[in-house]
């Protein structure tokens, strides 16, 4: 299995064991103790809290709140998305190496790992890129849903709503909505072209469409939102309505290429007849 793929189920396990931690349901104010509430829970709240008070719902703040957090994060975003893109763009080269080192003994294989970080490094490549930006969202996310599970049990705290969307509670169809950006933005992303990331495009949605059926609305309404600045940055990074020209298949290995020899003619002698 893809070794990105196993650190997200990683990752999602850790956020499902963390949203469990004592807590998430008791009211927040600024005189809540411990590391966690003074320093993520707390200053989220805050934050959503005074953009509420500045464009007069929590929705709003909630959403004010994601395109700083995502601005903020923009240039590791577009760090890693670059980084997917070179990827993308040496597959035909590592698929070669791959063929010339298809032995599995440690001699074949080292040789092979070598010239593998010799064309990662010449193109700029890091392999790791991807996993940071989700290394770093993660307590962002799960601050968040302790944020609004906790303003949501302060009884000096209505989240209201959000359109149709009350946001203290779950929304199957923000939850679909949700999980549908995520397909778009992993359809105009990295993922469109790499079959080992098309999994991706299949399990994140669905991850997200079953985490919103069950999360308060405001969770959900930070990814749809998320997801709009993810699919923009694609948009301008990748331009996926351009059409891409085939990589031609390298030529098998021992064959020999054939050379057209040129036809001469012999000119008649006499000349040509009238």
């Amino acid at each position: 299995m893809n070794k990105r793929i196993v650190l997200l189920i990683s990752l999602v396990a850790a956020t499902v064991l963390l949203a469990g931690c004592t807590e998430f349901n008791e009211p927040i104010s600024g005189n809540s103790e411990g590391f966690w509430n003074e320093f993520i829970v707390w200053p989220l709240v805050s934050v959503i809290t005074y953009f509420k008070g500045l464009l007069g719902t929590y929705g709003l703040g909630i959403i004010a709140v994601t395109i700083i957090i995502r601005l903020v994060l923009l240039p590791l975003m577009v760090k890693q998305t670059r980084s997917s893109k070179r990827m993308q763009e040496v597959q035909p080269k590592l698929k070669e190496l791959q063929a010339k080192y298809k032995s599995k003994d440690a001699v074949t294989q080292q040789k092979y790992q070598q010239e593998m970080m010799a064309l990662f490094q010449e193109n700029g490549v890091n392999p790791m890129a991807g996993c940071l930006p989700v290394l770093i969202q993660m307590p962002i996310l799960i601050g968040f849903y302790h944020a609004i599970s906790r303003m949501n049990s302060t009884p000096s705290i209505d989240l209201g709503s959000f359109l149709i969307f009350p946001l203290a509670e779950p929304s199957i169809i923000l939850a679909v909505i949700a999980g549908l950006m995520q397909f778009i933005v992993l359809r105009t992303g990295p993922a469109m072209d790499n079959p080992q990331m098309k999994i991706m495009m299949y399990f994140m949605p669905v991850m997200i469409i079953g985490f919103g059926v069950v999360l308060p609305s405001a969770l959900t309404l930070y990814w749809v939102i998320g997801n709009i600045i993810s699919l923009i940055q694609n948009l301008v990074i990748y331009k996926p309505w351009e059409k891409k020209e085939p990589v031609p298949a390298a030529p098998a290995a021992g064959a020999r290429k054939e050379v057209k020899q040129p036809v001469k003619t012999k000119a008649k002698a006499g000349g040509a007849k009238k």
